[in-house]
């Protein structure tokens, strides 16, 4: 289920070519602060996999809520006790 929503997630990335170190800057316009640079466009993706793939951690851990993409969605189950 997360691997799909990853990969959901990375089919709705935007990119974009700027002028810095790592031209390649990537995000996910419906998770926010979830974006990522790479010095190609592939690394730019790769580094955005593994961003996305920590966020969705981060609010599991935490028992946050994660907005649906597309028909995508993660729900924690009622009774997962968040330590």
């Amino acid at each position: 289920m997360i691997h799909e929503y990853i990969e959901t997630a990375l089919r709705h990335a935007h990119y974009e070519i700027i002028k810095d170190e790592q031209p390649y800057y990537g995000e996910v316009p419906e998770l926010q602060g979830v974006w990522a640079t790479g010095k190609s466009l592939e690394e730019c993706r790769q580094n955005l996999t593994e961003v996305v793939d920590g966020w969705v951690l981060v609010r599991l851990a935490r028992g946050l809520p994660i907005p649906p993409i597309g028909k995508m969605q993660i729900r924690l189950p009622q009774k997962m006790a968040v330590a």
